[in-house]
């Protein structure tokens, strides 16, 4: 099987150059560990899993001892951790114990501990406490379509920095590439049964997670929640209906929606808004999404290209779930941090706009996704109630759609090709 650099590897790289431990979190099967052992020299590397039955019984009956016995002339790869999570507070005080001036990570030339899980640490508050302002937390999700095409770019960064010029671009296999863009293993092995892998990957999860982690005593029930919520990606989300749909009471959903995304099955979009009278004029509803569109499929038990042939309708709404995870993968590799919501003013007649990436000085980048290959004035509506209402701080407004055409449509608006994705 054929490695594929990952581009979150150089801000990895960095941060392993002044702290002493880093927190990886992600999906199951994104390649955590692969990441974290091909960026470290295999001699200075010891690897260990607790999903390793032997492993993981020893940390549980002497924690202490467990930590006590790692070498200390190598980086500790702890993969799993969510597993054993008295661990993470050892390793701490391990750390703390050794730092000559009680500053964790101060003066630390290499990265002593790499930690990494499947579950969100926001979503673990026993290993919440203990982390979050201790090390540097980072997520990696599965292939971004500028990996599985071996680039380097990042289309947040082109769109919000780089002066663009008017382009034609090849024409794309939208379906091919999003088929690609998914978990590293059954986007390198073309001869895998996709159902198949899929099949196991949600029982991990259920039998794993759900039932050790959030003690879930009827995982079976997050199926049909992930069944309700896949018919409604990428619009408002009506908690209401979907536990009416579903029959589940406000307690259960909350506890089982809350798993979805913990667990990176999910994602949501909060509303986009402002601490002024402005928020009286948006909708307060998230929208929902699937880290990956390919499981998205799985779950509809529908071929993307049976989708993409017979229903155009919905065939938009996984277009726009497929740009949301790229957004999400794109700037989870940059060093500032980026927020992402949506737009969505309710007298807005319609006007609302997709995505809405911002800085922390303000600054907005605007993404509307359609999915016809060209493109009209009419598209760009929704980017001017936008742009009308946020004001100076709107940077640029953009069409992310499959056609060939890299254009401006007025000023700061462009028509963006997919194939920006990867090319720039």
């Amino acid at each position: 099987m054929d490695f594929i650099q990952r581009n979150i590897a150089k801000k990895l790289e960095d941060i392993t150059k002044s702290f002493s431990a880093v927190y990886l979190n992600g999906p199951r099967q994104c390649g955590k560990s692969t990441l974290v052992q091909n960026l470290l020299p295999a001699k200075n590397v010891n690897y260990m899993t607790f999903d390793t039955t032997v492993i993981r019984t020893a940390a549980k009956k002497d924690p202490e001892a467990f930590i006590s016995s790692l070498p200390e002339d190598k980086i500790n790869i702890i993969d799993e951790v969510q597993r054993v999570p008295v661990i993470q507070a050892l390793i701490l005080h391990r750390l703390f114990r050794k730092s000559k001036d009680g500053e964790l990570f101060k003066n630390h030339s290499k990265t002593l501990f790499f930690i990494t899980g499947s579950v969100s640490i926001f979503g673990l508050p026993s290993l919440a406490d203990i982390i979050i302002g201790k090390m540097p937390i980072l997520t990696l999700f599965p292939f971004s379509t500028a990996e599985t095409n071996n680039s380097k770019t990042n289309f947040i960064e082109k769109l919000w920095n780089e002066k663009l010029i008017i382009k034609n671009y090849q024409k794309i296999d939208l379906i091919n590439t999003i088929k690609d863009a998914t978990f590293p293993e059954i986007a390198l092995d073309k001869n895998m049964d996709r159902n198949v892998w899929m099949d196991g990957y949600i029982d991990t999860i259920l039998e794993r997670d759900a039932v050790e982690l959030a003690k879930i005593k009827k995982p079976e029930l997050i199926l049909q929640l992930l069944a309700s919520l896949c018919c409604r990606v990428g619009s408002l989300l009506n908690n209401d209906n979907v536990m009416s749909e579903t029959g589940l009471n406000q307690i259960t959903y909350d506890k089982y929606k809350s798993f979805c995304n913990n667990v990176f099955l999910t994602f949501e979009v909060q509303p986009w808004a402002k601490p002024n009278k402005l928020n009286k004029r948006f909708v307060k509803s998230k929208k929902i999404y699937f880290t990956d569109t390919n499981f998205l499929c799985f779950l509809l038990r529908r071929d993307i290209s049976e989708i993409y042939k017979n229903d155009a309708s919905f065939m938009g709404h996984i277009f726009e779930n497929f740009i949301a995870t790229e957004i999400m993968k794109s700037i989870n590799t940059l060093p500032d941090k980026y927020y992402v919501s949506h737009f969505n003013p309710v007298r807005g007649d319609g006007k609302e706009t997709d995505f809405i990436v911002e800085k922390d000085n303000g600054e907005v980048l605007a993404i509307e996704v359609k999915l016809d290959s060209t493109l009209s004035e009419k598209d760009f509506k929704n980017l001017e109630t936008c742009r009308n209402i946020i004001g100076s701080k709107f940077k640029r407004g953009v069409v992310l759609y499959p056609g060939q055409d890299l254009v401006p449509f007025g000023e700061n608006f462009w028509a963006v090709p997919v194939n920006f994705l990867w090319e720039g």
